[in-house]
């Protein structure tokens, strides 16, 4: 029954997108062959939702607002990947190192990107999957945009975990490690997500100057150490620097 409801919900929302002026109860019902209290239990759920709106003037249904946003997001990050991809590929040669873009959604970090010059053995991470955005380089850079009392919002109920013996947990130190961040333009996981494995992140900012993404490269500390960390930090901001002007970031009073 809840699998029949949900196709039925699509129904009435492809029917919707093709009559943009709305429709009322009864002409939905009578197109799709449904009762209509079935029609208006559903257009409640998705009204509730902001996915269908209600003109109470003429009592006509059409897409709301949810639509648009969820639209929005899913083409915004295919643009962002398909304007990244040169940059990521070239800064992975450059590196000799996998590199990762993420974005925010949801309070957590999503990985959307991931180059790597070799078949490494780096499995930590696959495209799609999330972290906590509080222990990951890349999530450190998408709190940059949050204020300190945001960031204290996000993990009042559920605090931070411990994933490691390095991993922040006092929020205090994290927010004063973020506004440390802001000012450099760059974040880093020192073995705060996983043992052995250090990152190096910065954020990627759109043309309203807002952050809309980060890159990242990371390494093995058993294998490489520490004796790149200048040089990474330098080329991961770079290309966040030129990524962010392709997105149309004017620098204004920012440092990038």
């Amino acid at each position: 029954m809840k699998v029949q409801s949900i196709d039925r919900a699509f129904d009435i929302m492809e029917y919707l997108s093709q009559n943009p002026d709305g429709l009322s109860l009864t002409s939905i019902s009578n197109k799709l062959n449904l009762p209509t209290s079935t029609v208006f239990r559903l257009l409640s759920v998705m009204k509730d939702r902001n996915y269908v709106s209600k003109n109470t003037s003429t009592n006509r249904y059409r897409l709301g607002l949810g639509c648009v946003e969820l639209t929005s997001l899913f083409l915004g990050s295919l643009e962002l990947k398909t304007e990244a991809q040169p940059y990521l590929r070239q800064l992975s040669r450059q590196l000799e190192q996998v590199v990762f873009m993420g974005i925010e959604q949801d309070n957590e970090l999503v990985y959307i990107d991931k180059y790597e010059q070799f078949n490494e053995r780096n499995n930590y991470c696959f495209i799609g999957q999330r972290h906590q955005l509080y222990c990951t380089s890349l999530g450190k850079s998408l709190l940059i945009d949050h204020s300190d009392a945001e960031i204290r919002k996000m993990y009042a109920k559920s605090g931070l975990k411990a994933y490691t013996s390095k991993t922040i947990v006092d929020i205090e130190e994290l927010i004063k490690q973020i506004d440390q961040n802001r000012k450099l333009q760059y974040s880093i996981d020192d073995e705060e997500n996983l043992i052995d494995v250090y990152c190096v992140a910065s954020p990627i900012y759109d043309y309203r100057g807002k952050i809309i993404a980060a890159i990242s490269t990371s390494w093995n500390l058993k294998t490489d150490g520490m004796k790149n960390l200048d040089r990474n930090i330098d080329c991961v901001k770079e290309t966040a620097k030129e990524i962010s002007k392709h997105m149309g970031f004017i620098k204004n009073n920012q440092k990038l």
